[in-house]
């Protein structure tokens, strides 16, 4: 499992070696799906919410499947709703839920109807990072979607830039009031994982990243914080 020292691999998977949850399946509407889930992560207008980030989210669930204690990593579910939690992705506050509203529409018939609805729960969860604790898949993909707070030096400064790049839009003063207002959030969590694994391999190294990230966009807030 990456850590401190083993942060999540740099090199992402071809867009096809991702393992896909409907693989095999009879209808061929869910291999549809599949390329246009993955043409929405391919998208130009992706810096960071991009192939590579589904990837990483997916090596992630892998690496908490391996955790006889976090069970909710496994199961179908909890692959697709990682596969749709930002299959829309524009800046705009609504995009987890018509992301969810995506796996609404398009999964009935390929997966059973409670699949269907715990995949756009699982969904929705993603906007605030803040399953129950008894929740084992919203704890794992929230763990999983979260763990690029907790990757090394120059992946973190790489996922900076690409968040930025995606707000490209936003004039400098009003990003980094709205970057630090996220960060702050995230840093008033008693923590920032919900499974004991991740939290005991990512937490540490993720709170010091996203306050040294808050102390380049606002030091009078970590100062404060002090």
């Amino acid at each position: 499992m990456p850590d401190a020292d083993h942060p999540p691999r740099d090199l992402p998977r071809a867009p096809h070696d991702l393992p896909w949850p409907l693989a095999g399946h009879p209808d061929p509407a869910a291999e549809t799906l599949r390329a246009e889930l993955l043409a929405a992560y391919g998208g130009d207008d992706r810096s960071y919410h991009d192939l590579r980030h589904l990837d990483e989210v997916l090596a992630r669930l892998d690496d908490l499947a391996d955790d006889p204690d976090a069970e909710g990593a496994e199961g179908s579910a909890v692959r697709l709703a990682a596969w749709f939690h930002d299959g829309v992705y524009d800046g705009e506050r609504d995009a987890e839920e018509r992301s969810a509203s995506w796996a609404e529409h398009a999964l009935p018939g390929l997966v059973p109807d409670d699949v269907v609805a715990e995949v756009a729960r699982l969904v929705r969860m993603t906007e605030t990072h803040a399953p129950a604790e008894d929740d084992a898949a919203g704890c794992a993909l929230s763990d999983a979607d979260l763990a690029i707070l907790a990757a090394g030096p120059q992946r973190y400064a790489e996922y900076v830039a690409a968040v930025r790049r995606e707000y490209a839009h936003v004039g400098d003063e009003d990003f980094a009031r709205g970057r630090a207002a996220v960060l702050g959030d995230l840093l008033e969590k008693p923590r920032l994982f919900h499974t004991d694994r991740a939290a005991a391999a990512w937490e540490e190294t993720a709170r010091a990243n996203v306050l040294a990230e808050l102390d380049r966009l606002l030091p009078a807030e970590v100062a404060r914080r002090a």
